[in-house]
């Protein structure tokens, strides 16, 4: 079997993609596939950590919190991806899977804390890591916390996940004529003004010199093909 292109990576779940056709919450079904196309990443040795959002679960509470204070808000975002990572910890061992989740905000008797040593003890004892509650901090997406953790785990790459196949040239849903970029630069992005991850994820990522995949989880077995090198998606690089 050709080896993975990658060791150790860091996938970037939106909550959305959690929910399937479903207009806010997680689709059992839906989670169920995502999971089994991790374990197929797993089976090759590859050490695999996830920052997921909570969009999901906040749309769900998002007319209650109109006109609410914004650090209120992003804390119930937080709390939102703490559920999802549940979700996601309970899906992978009733497939079989080890994983561990951590928090970045004190819920002890729910999750354990976010501990860089030992998240990196997990995740070369083969368990894969979930990391909830964002960074821990309002105003911060949890794009930045893909790279943020990302970069102290030493990933080789972020894998951002979305419904979306790549990076296009425009909105491919109104242009028809929009092309998928294979590969583009950290510099040609910004110069062509497109959206890749908020701007503080996407400028850590460019710092630390951390690629960044982007590909759609909606389609089943991309996350392996993007394991192993094959053109899938869009790779954004320094």
């Amino acid at each position: 079997m050709t080896k993975p292109a990658y060791k150790r990576v860091l996938l970037k779940l939106s909550g959305e993609a959690l929910m399937g056709d479903d207009a806010y919450g997680i689709n059992r079904s839906t989670i169920e596939r995502m999971v089994a196309d991790v374990a197929e990443v797993a089976k090759l040795g590859v050490e695999l950590a996830i920052v997921i959002g909570g969009g999901n679960i906040f749309r769900g509470v998002a007319p209650g919190a109109q006109g609410m204070d914004r650090a209120t808000a992003d804390y119930m975002g937080m709390l939102a991806t703490v559920m999802n990572s549940l979700a996601l910890a309970d899906a992978m061992r009733q497939a079989g899977l080890t994983s561990r989740v951590m928090s970045a905000i004190a819920i002890e008797q729910v999750v354990e804390p976010y501990v860089r040593p030992k998240a990196l003890q997990y995740l070369e004892e083969g368990k894969i890591v979930i990391f909830a509650a964002g960074t821990g901090n309002p105003f911060f997406t949890t794009d930045t916390a893909a790279a943020l953790r990302g970069s102290e785990i030493g990933a080789e790459i972020v894998l951002k996940a979305t419904k979306v196949d790549g990076v296009y040239s425009a909105d491919p849903n109104k242009d028809r004529n929009a092309t998928r970029y294979a590969t583009i630069s950290f510099d040609e992005a910004i110069a062509k003004h497109l959206q890749v991850m908020d701007a503080t994820a996407f400028a850590l990522c460019r710092d630390q010199k951390l690629p960044i995949k982007v590909f759609s989880i909606v389609k089943p077995g991309a996350l392996k093909n993007v394991i192993m090198g094959d053109d899938e998606g869009t790779l954004v690089h320094v």
